[in-house]
């Protein structure tokens, strides 16, 4: 079977400077007035606040202590600082296309680059390109003012995606469940990892947060299942927990079990 057809990949306009707003204890992150891609608490900085950011930690459930993680898009950093304070054994790899959202990492209390932690000005499509097997938890949140560019959801890109992945690891794919190019991205992921695709039913509202685990093409029998293997199974009976209401309370308790492991290991 021929793999689904891949949009071609445009020429990218130049881009407005982002936004950035502070009322009271919030501070945003917005590439169009009233278009949120990032918020943060002055107060708690490292706390997550938006949904889909709470639902993208779910990556935890299948690959609980992460050695690697590589991030596609940068924005206000939730992701990143909260990865950063909670799997400290873990080395962060955040790949960021503008440099003027890069300059606003102090706004947004993202730390500075260390021997863990690392945010990388380039292309996440020609990075990845060249990286094998670098990543245990693959999060592709590269969103600009039309959405998620065409290009992070070619077949290419997730083949490239899939050979950065160590087996066992898995791929988390932000996707508005409204983008008429949906179906087609969703195609392009199950056809790259073998079917290994879940997602719990609207977790995060129209933010729809995929999770694809690579594993070997043949499993071995006499071999127990990979973790990450096992949660895929079971999420994707049921798409996670059955209703919206408790998949949406299942992340808030993923991010609370996070918070909880991590004063214990202080």
């Amino acid at each position: 079977m021929p793999p689904p057809t891949e949009p071609s990949r445009p020429p990218t306009p130049c881009p407005a400077a982002p936004l950035v707003r502070t009322r009271g204890d919030r501070r945003t992150l917005e590439f169009l007035p009233g278009d949120v891609q990032s918020e943060m608490r002055l107060s708690r900085p490292q706390a997550l606040v938006l949904s889909y950011c709470r639902a993208i930690m779910c990556f935890a459930l299948f690959v609980p202590r992460p050695r690697a993680i590589v991030m596609v898009g940068l924005g206000g950093g939730s992701l990143a600082k909260f990865c950063y304070r909670h799997f400290p054994q873990a080395r962060i790899t955040v790949i960021e296309l503008r440099a003027d959202v890069i300059a606003l990492r102090e706004q947004f209390c993202v730390p500075p680059d260390d021997e863990r932690f690392t945010v990388v000005h380039a292309d996440a499509v020609d990075w990845l390109a060249g990286a094998a097997a670098c990543a245990d938890v693959l999060v592709i949140d590269g969103f600009d003012t039309a959405g998620l560019p065409p290009a992070l959801g070619t077949a290419r890109f997730y083949g490239d995606c899939r050979a950065a992945l160590r087996d066992g690891g898995v791929l988390v794919a932000n996707i508005f469940s409204y983008d008429p190019r949906h179906a087609g991205m969703l195609a392009r992921l199950r056809l790259m990892f073998n079917e290994r695709v879940c997602w719990f039913e609207r977790m995060a509202g129209n933010n729809h947060i995929l999770f694809a685990v690579k594993a070997p093409a043949r499993l071995d029998p006499a071999r127990p299942l990979a973790r990450a293997l096992r949660v895929q199974r079971w999420v994707a009976r049921r798409r996670g927990l059955g209703s919206i209401a408790l998949n949406r309370l299942l992340a808030r308790a993923v991010v609370a079990w996070l918070q909880h492991r991590f004063k214990r290991s202080k």
